[in-house]
């Protein structure tokens, strides 16, 4: 049971004066400390033993003896935040995971970037458009998107409503996983709503063969209670720690601090600064971290950071999240995995061939190729098999919507088409069909490996 602490004990074991990368100017500290007190006293959003059983299941992928999924939005907002949205979110990784765990004979890891994503790094703290320049949009736990002087102000009140929109959508994704929606008897009921297309014809016949695996194993009297409802668990990258600290509670079993805003938090490439705030936060809870790693991460600053934030080498606690670009990831690598493998580190490492791949298209938006995101996941998996490791997961920005962000796939979206549909705050993600191919791509990936 995780139990809210006096805020002082919490306080003081949070209270490294270090600076802090990535937060936003609040302009009203007085509002800010009054938030900070509120979120202190609200319920936690997630338990200390989920996050021990989230543990247990990333220690797995760390062995291959089950694979992660992690997919979800890059920016939640708070206008997204519906019934229809959640549930088309997760009915995609359900069917991900279906065609992964079928295609591949293994148990999947489902993760969502979900019930947190509300806060986002930016590479400049303003924006300027038509000579007006403005501090830049940071998620809508801090300002709005919309350009203007009073939408861009950061709000800490903001914080209260990502929390509420969190608790939300975390109720909603536990009714749908454990309410019978999720039930593998019901995997044509996933493919319901979605446009009809390659993709999902395909998946239609894979569904048609669970169907006829669970009529057999029916007639072999298989008990299916198991089968009613599945894991889910939450994650987001822990940017903003005046949100993250407050949620932070001490756990009744233990004494151990939890992170309570979500199962798995990680740390990204704009925060992970060795003296900085970040990696100590994340190094005092116990919640199973992650961490991103790109290029630009030596071996031995590597190791010295799994030092820090898994002393212990305890597996499931550490899971290394890559994003170098389909161009660079086989060169980059295998040097990293070679470093951590001779140290005996138990990582789990999983592949975001998102972050690496991202570039501004002819027509002025912010894209990616489906074809290099393929292509980076091929790397991930043949830098593993030339080093003698194992490739843990793959975490992928996602929607169930019908998007039009990322360009190619079996519909080709071309660059005059997406004007159509992008709807993304922040970074472009994979539509639903998009998802639906790459998780029959890994699925041949894993069958091979």
């Amino acid at each position: 049971m995780t139990t809210a602490a006096p805020s002082a004990q919490i306080r003081a074991a949070l209270s490294a004066d270090l600076p802090a990368a990535q937060q936003p100017t609040w302009p009203d500290q007085a509002a800010l400390a009054d938030v900070v007190a509120t979120l202190e006293s609200y319920p936690p959003l997630v338990f200390a033993g989920e996050c021990d059983d989230l543990r247990d299941r990333l220690a797995s992928a760390a062995i291959g003896e089950a694979f992660v999924l992690q997919g979800g939005d890059c920016a939640e907002t708070f206008v997204n935040a519906t019934a229809d949205n959640i549930r088309d979110r997760v009915k995609t990784i359900l069917q991900m995971a279906a065609v992964l765990t079928y295609g591949a004979g293994m148990p999947v890891v489902k993760i969502g970037r979900m019930a947190g994503q509300y806060a986002k790094p930016r590479s400049k703290d303003t924006e300027t458009r038509e000579g007006v320049e403005l501090p830049a949009y940071r998620g809508d736990m801090v300002n709005d998107f919309e350009f203007t002087p009073e939408a861009r102000r950061p709000d800490p009140q903001r914080l209260l409503r990502g929390y509420h929109s969190s608790a939300a959508t975390m109720n909603l994704v536990r009714a749908f996983t454990r309410g019978g929606f999720a039930d593998l008897r019901h995997v044509h009921d996933w493919n319901r709503g979605f446009v009809a297309n390659a993709a999902n014809a395909r998946y239609e016949g894979l569904a048609r063969d669970i169907d006829k695996a669970m009529k057999f194993m029916a007639a072999c009297g298989v008990d299916f209670d198991a089968l009613k409802g599945t894991e889910f668990w939450s994650a987001h990258e822990a940017l903003l720690l005046d949100y993250e600290r407050p949620m932070t509670r001490v756990d009744s079993r233990t004494g151990d601090l939890y992170n309570t805003s979500g199962h798995f938090v990680w740390v990204g490439e704009r925060t992970r600064q060795t003296d900085h705030a970040h990696l100590d936060f994340v190094s005092r809870i116990r919640n199973p971290i992650g961490l991103k790693v790109s290029d630009k991460l030596a071996p031995e600053d590597l190791l010295g950071i799994i030092d820090r934030l898994d002393p212990r080498r305890e597996p499931g606690r550490l899971t290394l999240i890559t994003r170098m670009g389909a161009g660079r990831i086989r060169e980059a690598l295998p040097p990293l995995l070679e470093a951590v493998k001779t140290s005996g580190s138990m990582v789990t490492w999983i592949c975001d061939p998102m972050h690496g791949n991202t570039f501004e298209s002819a027509s002025g938006y912010k894209t990616r190729d489906f074809d290099d995101v393929v292509d980076e996941v091929r790397g991930f998996f043949h830098a593993h098999r030339e080093v003698g490791t194992v490739p843990g997961g793959i975490h992928v920005e996602l929607t169930g919507n019908d998007v039009t962000e990322c360009l190619g796939g079996a519909e080709r979206i071309l660059d005059e088409d997406l004007n159509k549909r992008y709807e993304s705050v922040c970074d472009p993600r994979l539509n639903h069909q998009q998802s639906l191919e790459l998780s029959f791509l890994v699925a041949e990936m894993l069958s091979a490996r």
